[in-house]
């Protein structure tokens, strides 16, 4: 069965708007874990509007499951994560103005960067490195080349498709960059966006992808139901049952 990692960015969003010590990604990732997840995801952004070092660090020592890392190129980021050396560690585009990641890597042009960027995390003892890119075939053969052995999959269009048939065609395109993917020997991922309502449409078209990360659909849910019904009814759905009254 597919993976699912949970990404507690949105525990540390709720923390810093009130300057507070509380809730706690540390103590939300624990929770997730016990409910099932296979795994915690978590952005450490160069504005530090989520996570801090802190919670890298404690997470690190903490989390069970498989870690995951997403970063940009940022030179005092990439020195955190090669010091953590979490199970992987994830590319990914970072601008200041956006509200959250927007579209995949441009790895066709940044290529030499992202190269290098991949060797200092495996000398480090990272041992996945992926890079979070478009569904395209140039971007995921550059993504080969340059010597990651994972990607992750942009699932905003999918998810944010207005209509069943635009969404079924971004499902295909996904596809088709899945199996692209494979074949390039790279392992599958795929995220952002995913919830509980089109997760279905996609692991039947995309069967191929090993591993999710999914964090605003359970973290929204969480708030009316509580974490651990949240990330159980994730898990659900991933094994291809329904969960109880699914708003996203």
């Amino acid at each position: 069965m597919t993976n699912l990692l949970i990404n507690v960015d949105h525990i540390g969003t709720l923390r810093n708007a009130r300057e507070e010590t509380f809730p706690d990604p540390v103590h939300a990732a624990a929770r997730c874990e016990q409910a099932g997840a296979d795994g915690i995801v978590f952005h450490l952004r160069e504005d530090r509007r989520h996570i801090t070092e802190r919670d890298v660090r404690i997470l690190t020592e903490t989390v069970n499951g498989k870690l995951d890392f997403e970063l940009s190129t940022e030179e005092e980021v990439v020195s955190i994560c090669c010091d953590v050396a979490p199970d992987l560690a994830t590319l990914v585009p970072e601008r200041r103005e956006e509200v959250t990641t927007e579209g995949g890597l441009d790895v066709t042009a940044n290529r030499q960067r992202l190269e290098s960027v991949t060797h200092r995390l495996y000398d480090a003892g990272v041992d996945q490195v992926s890079f979070f890119v478009d569904p395209a075939p140039a971007q995921i053969e550059a993504t080969a080349a340059a010597g990651a052995n994972c990607i992750e999959l942009h699932t905003g269009d999918f998810a944010n498709a207005s209509t069943e048939a635009a969404q079924r065609k971004e499902a295909e395109r996904l596809a088709a960059a899945a199996r692209t993917a494979h074949e390039a020997d790279l392992r599958v991922h795929a995220g952002h966006g995913l919830n509980y309502k089109n997760f279905p449409l996609f692991q039947e078209t995309v069967p191929q992808v090993a591993e999710v990360s999914i964090g605003f659909a359970v973290m929204a849910r969480a708030i009316l139901v509580g974490m651990d019904r949240a990330v159980r009814d994730m898990r659900t759905t991933i094994a291809g049952t329904e969960p109880q009254n699914p708003r996203s």
